[in-house]
């Protein structure tokens, strides 16, 4: 149609090599244009639609527009679609109105196939591009599982760990102080069956946090710093029930005694231990000597988390009269 159509061998051959460039770029397009930068594909895309827009201009037939639905198609590919979409519509209303104005019949299937060939790849590639960020963030939340449950069973294992070897070390050596001065072997014994629970529970906890479904009681952990504190020499003043404790509350407060607790056998030379508790809040203090500001580890850190989770705040440190405080508060909040 560009030879044959009597225009002139300059323009001709103009619109040849135009044509010629156009073919090069569009396959230049597909092959590299992909991985470069977004100003260089910009670039590209523009020299199609040049190149492509070439001969229609040279001849002055917008017949020639529908030529570029290479160049549409190649910047669906490369360029956002909020560009790319509006600049292929843009083109067939462009040739729609240049057939118009210059002999005011519309070539409908021209028109369609520049209009029809945006909206098709345009939907292609927006799938495409819905399905790449819909696994993006499925793999996102894969990670963030992963996450999440590294650090739940990090959280799980110091909490029962940190608690029963604490309680069993204790344990073991009034066993030994017991054997070495020759008293009451009874009292060994009692304190190497206690050991052997402290064992199997552990296990079965161990067990159960893996899995998922283990549940902290705070009756279960008052009872249990009772015997461990105890058998530390420390006197405990408790509560006699946790029955004004909120029940949703009972479980994020059994692991604040349990770390509280945990802390007073590693590292107090407290003498005494009072645990009080209210419908909201929790505290634990002791007498021990307090020589310098302690930090917060890994058991206070997880308790902060865990009362974060109840809308609740955890406060720790020196308390108001000698030795170590620890408060937690957390408001049921109604379904």
């Amino acid at each position: 149609m560009v030879v044959q159509g009597g225009h002139g061998a300059p323009r001709t051959i103009f619109a040849l090599v135009a044509i010629a460039l156009y073919g090069a770029g569009y396959l230049f397009a597909l092959w590299f244009a992909p991985s470069a930068a977004r100003r260089q594909r910009a670039v590209v895309v523009a020299a199609l639609f040049a190149f492509g827009g070439t001969p229609a201009l040279l001849f002055g037939s917008p017949d020639h527009l529908t030529d570029l639905t290479f160049a549409i198609a190649i910047g669906l590919m490369l360029l956002p679609l909020r560009y790319s979409l509006p600049l292929g519509f843009a083109t067939a209303a462009a040739q729609l109105v240049w057939m118009l104005a210059s002999s005011g019949r519309v070539g409908w299937s021209q028109v369609a196939t520049l209009g029809g060939v945006t909206a098709a790849v345009g939907t292609v590639f927006a799938l495409t591009f819905t399905t790449g960020h819909l696994k993006a963030a499925r793999e996102q939340i894969r990670r963030m599982a992963v996450a999440s449950e590294r650090e739940r069973v990090a959280r799980e294992l110091h909490d029962i760990l940190g608690h029963n070897l604490s309680t069993m070390a204790v344990k073991l050596g009034l066993a030994r102080r017991i054997l070495e001065s020759a008293a009451d072997t009874g009292l060994a014994l009692a304190e190497v069956r206690d050991l052997e629970t402290l064992c199997h529970q552990s296990l079965a906890d161990v067990r159960a946090t893996v899995s998922g479904y283990r549940e902290v009681s705070l009756a279960t952990e008052l009872s249990g710093a009772r015997l461990a504190l105890r058998a530390a020499g420390v006197q405990a003043e408790l509560p006699a029930s946790v029955d004004e404790v909120e029940p949703e509350l009972r479980g994020v407060f059994g692991y604040v005694v349990r770390e509280a607790v945990t802390n007073v056998l590693r590292h107090s030379d407290a003498g005494q231990c009072r645990i009080r508790v209210g419908p909201g809040w929790v505290e634990v203090t002791d007498d021990g000597t307090v020589t310098t500001e302690p930090v917060a580890g890994h058991g206070l850190t997880g308790l902060t988390e865990r009362l974060a989770a109840v809308s609740g705040r955890l406060e720790h440190g020196r308390g108001s009269r000698g030795g170590y405080r620890v408060f937690a508060r957390a408001e049921v909040v109604p379904a």
